[in-house]
């Protein structure tokens, strides 16, 4: 098993590579970072009683998945951002984040920012995608809810959901073709 000291000198020895390698795979600083604080303190963890000379494989196989998650997340926030930017108000001076000008949009009878003939575009499009989710599954429809509008991880989002990891990833995964064919069959692309 290792000691406290060997983990602690394995992590320092890692991280500036680590850091390099996620940089280059995630091609952002920050979401790096993340990645790999995430991997190690997973490693630290739930890891952290296995010998020393396994630490290397574990670790670059949890970065590895770390990485991997983050590209998901990415692709899927990207796909749901770009359909929903069409709900952005037009006006340079308003900063405010698509979730916050769709509540804004319930809250008024119609945004001023929007003429007549978007917001009922809107409306349509925003009933479309209600009902696309809402026909999910129970399982996909939970996961895909938990993860992506209420941003929970995959280890909160199994926590909630009772299930393993591996459960969230795969009802997420089905959960967002699904939404996708269906709107791709309704038009709409992103």
């Amino acid at each position: 098993m290792a000691s406290s000291a060997e983990l602690d000198t394995f992590l320092a020895s890692v991280q500036h590579r680590a850091f390099k390698h996620a940089v280059w795979s995630l091609r952002d600083e920050e979401g790096a970072l993340d990645a790999v604080q995430d991997a190690m303190l997973k490693l630290a963890t739930r890891y952290g009683d296995r010998p020393a000379a396994e630490l290397p494989l574990l670790f670059q196989r949890i970065l590895h998945n770390v990485v991997l998650d983050a590209h998901r997340r990415r692709k899927v926030r990207n796909a749901w951002v770009s359909l929903a930017s069409a709900f952005a108000p037009r006006s340079d001076h308003d900063e405010h984040e698509v979730l916050e000008n769709l509540a804004a949009a319930h809250a008024e009878e119609r945004p001023h920012w929007l003429p007549p003939h978007e917001h009922y575009e809107r409306e349509q499009l925003l009933g479309l995608i209600e009902e696309e989710v809402a026909r999910l599954p129970e399982r996909q429809r939970q996961a895909f809810l938990l993860r992506y509008w209420e941003e929970l991880d995959i280890a909160e989002t199994a926590a909630v959901m009772g299930c393993s990891e591996g459960s969230v990833k795969t009802h997420c995964s089905r959960a967002t073709q699904t939404l996708a064919a269906a709107m791709r069959r309704k038009g709409i692309r992103p």
